[in-house]
């Protein structure tokens, strides 16, 4: 997986979203899908900080890794 890194505040304030927050105390994982079909990641904390830009086959290859157990070594 290769990323872009980009200025989150360069990419709007409108439509992050939070998809996988919990009980992080705010330490959340936002995601925007950009109009080119690319997803941009930033830390929820730091609003202004950087974004990494995945495109949408990058992401779609993470997500399903994910959902298949390949991710679950991240847990333990």
């Amino acid at each position: 997986m290769s990323h872009v890194q980009h200025a989150a505040s360069d990419l709007g304030t409108g439509e992050w979203v939070k998809p996988w927050s919990g009980s992080n105390a705010g330490n959340c994982v936002e995601a925007k899908k950009l109009k080119d079909g690319r997803v941009a990641l930033r830390q929820s904390t730091a609003p202004d900080g950087p974004a990494l830009i995945y495109t949408s086959n990058e992401i779609r290859a993470f997500i399903s890794g994910a959902k298949s157990g390949a991710a679950d070594f991240l847990l333990t």
